[in-house]
């Protein structure tokens, strides 16, 4: 490994931030507490990662400032995911979800005990907007909080079955929460949308009167408290409606909402959303290089057999460095789009996001989570039977991304709806070019593989469009769109990955040290090269890639790896991760002995070193 090489990778994926927003966070989780408990029923394990949330809390600043940067915010989904995954869903709820609303539309003089009580940790925060009929469609949730004049109280209910709160955490019952609860508030007789509550659910002595709850069923690995929770008749002070600048009551006791339509309202309601999909992205590309350091340090140290030698590194076969070393290249492209997302989430204005950084945010939640879980199933695979065992993490990883994928809007919704806006903006219309000439260009050329990918999504865009407006049909707009949701979903892929590209590439360009932009040139090429690959038939029949070139695709792909395999250790150096901080055995440097130690195994040697004694 390089350590000028790693270090200039290292400001490159940590956006030049990772000493005074990751590295406090990394050392804490060198603490004991950490450690990995084997043997832990699921109740037990999520007891544990309660008390790992408050030990995170106790050592970082409060929630408040914490939210006032998101750049720490982002950092704080990042990293506890690495050493135990139930506990990076439990702050990413409080911290961003539930506490971030209640700082955005609930910061008020008249709730200041609620809001120190949340910033101190006092209480956990669920968040409960997901209902069991609803869950892609929250805007039209049933649970209604109905405002009583008389006791100045709002009347929490729900209404039937399936209008019960779904997955939100409220199964261990002696934990004190107060919640954040999407209700439907009704006054004067009027339905005035969906608002966000602040309701105490349980406290040390168990629910509170009217809330009831019932766990969910376990979940693989993640012992979490997730449960279906419903209200019957719960009384909710007035003061504990979350109104911020979406409404108010007025000195006569009305409750009058903000001018604009409904769904404006509900989306400003919603808008701890948008960066809780970059927190998300975060914990998948964590888990990423997280996985890929694993199976990287295991693969060069996992000895096999080759024809006519012993003992040879599993690294050493091109098949095992294909796998690998492509997982290697998505996830540097994945973190390098989420490091541009949030540059564009950070810089764009608080009040309004612009619709371009919608898009941008939710095409980068979906693609990293995509292809991280990819990359993760990868990592598990090549590293047999080791890979299975969660003290070795990946498996857990794999956990983690299942939920992931699902978290801050479902992966195909999300993308399709993301689709759909980007076809019905005339102002985004962009008439596609004859594609680029691909005679005498190298399939390892950026700029090359970056024009090609370009084109692609372009046609798409506009065979999606004409789409849309044939009008030569008698159907209906649900039907014209089911026509096209399939082309719109590759269109919105396609952005993705040429966006993640031109960030590789731009990568390469920014690196101060040779060493190390000679590493992500490969790994750019090696990137870029697989996505063409992945619709090479396409590109050959729309003169984009010439018959010779994808016949080179396997081929170059091979070449890549052979010399990207040098640069293995200082490409993973970047990533700031260590045996110690991941604790998986097969990533020591004798991961045999690790493993020995792990399982309490003494082993041939040591079995027989005891028995002289």
């Amino acid at each position: 490994m390089t350590p000028s090489a790693s270090a200039d990778l290292s400001r490159l994926l940590f956006d030049g931030r990772y000493e005074q927003t990751h590295q406090d966070l990394h050392e804490l989780l060198l603490d004991p507490l950490f450690d990995p408990r084997e043997g832990l029923t699921m109740d037990e394990a999520g007891k544990l990662a309660y008390e790992r949330s408050r030990a995170v809390h106790a050592g970082l600043e409060r929630p408040r400032e914490i939210l006032a940067d998101p750049w720490r915010l982002f950092a704080l989904a990042e990293w506890p995911s690495l050493v135990d995954v139930s506990t990076f869903s439990l702050l990413m709820v409080h911290y961003n979800l539930a506490f971030g609303t209640v700082v955005e539309h609930g910061a008020r003089d008249d709730l200041k005990d609620l809001f120190d009580e949340l910033d101190r940790l006092d209480s956990f925060s669920p968040y409960m907007a997901t209902e069991l009929g609803y869950g892609n469609n929250v805007a039209a949730l049933r649970t209604e909080a109905v405002y009583d004049a008389g006791s100045e109280t709002f009347v929490l209910n729900t209404p039937d079955a399936l209008a019960q709160k779904y997955m939100s955490y409220s199964g261990f019952q002696d934990i004190p929460k107060l919640a954040v609860v999407m209700a439907r508030l009704k006054a004067d007789g009027k339905d005035h949308g969906v608002f966000p509550f602040l309701v105490r659910i349980s406290d040390r002595d168990g629910l509170c009167e009217g809330v009831h709850a019932a766990p969910c069923p376990e979940k693989p690995v993640q012992g979490l408290d997730n449960g279906l929770t419903w209200f019957d008749h719960v009384r909710v002070p007035r003061r504990n409606l979350l109104h911020g600048d979406m409404g108010g009551f007025d000195a006569n006791g009305t409750f009058r909402p903000a001018s604009g339509n409904r769904r404006r309202r509900f989306l400003r309601a919603m808008s701890r959303i948008l960066p809780g999909r970059l927190c998300v992205s975060s914990a998948a590309t964590g888990a990423g290089r997280a996985g890929v350091y694993i199976a990287l340090r295991y693969a060069a140290r996992r000895l096999t057999n080759a024809p006519g030698r012993n003992d040879l590194p599993v690294i050493e076969y091109r098949s095992h460095q294909l796998a690998l070393f492509t997982a290697l290249a998505r996830t540097y492209a994945m973190t390098l789009l989420l490091n541009h997302a949030k540059r564009e989430f950070t810089g764009a204005p608080r009040d309004a996001a612009p619709a371009g950084l919608n898009h941008l945010v939710s095409i980068t939640k979906a693609l990293t989570t995509w292809e991280m879980t990819e990359v993760i199933a990868t990592c598990r695979e090549r590293c047999g039977a080791q890979g299975i065992f969660s003290v070795n993490r990946i498996a857990d990883y794999g956990s983690l991304l299942q939920g992931l994928v699902t978290a801050e809007g479902d992966n195909q919704v999300l993308l399709a709806t993301t689709a759909g806006q980007i076809i019905a903006q005339s102002s985004d219309v962009e008439e596609p070019g004859a594609a680029p000439d691909p005679r005498g260009r190298s399939l390892r050329d950026p700029a090359f593989l970056v024009a090609v990918l370009r084109h692609r999504e372009q046609e798409l865009l506009r065979a999606a469009r004409a789409a849309m407006a044939d009008d030569s049909q008698d159907r209906t707009y649900f039907e014209a769109w089911n026509g096209t949701i399939n082309t719109g979903l590759e269109m919105a892929r396609a952005r993705g990955v040429r966006t993640a590209l031109e960030c590789l590439a731009a990568a390469v360009d920014a690196a101060r040290d040779e060493t190390a932009r000679a590493a992500l040139a490969l790994l750019a090429a090696l990137y870029g090269l697989t996505e063409v690959r992945r619709d090479a038939g396409w590109f050959l029949a729309r003169g984009a890639l010439t018959a010779e070139q994808v016949e080179r695709l396997p081929l170059e792909a091979d070449a890549l790896c052979a010399e990207l395999q040098p640069y293995a250790d200082t490409l993973t150096g970047g990533f700031n991760l260590s045996p110690e901080l991941l604790r998986a055995p097969i990533a020591a440097d004798d991961y045999v002995a690790a493993f020995q130690r792990r399982t309490g195994a003494l082993g041939p040697a040591a079995a027989r070193t005891a028995e002289g004694s």
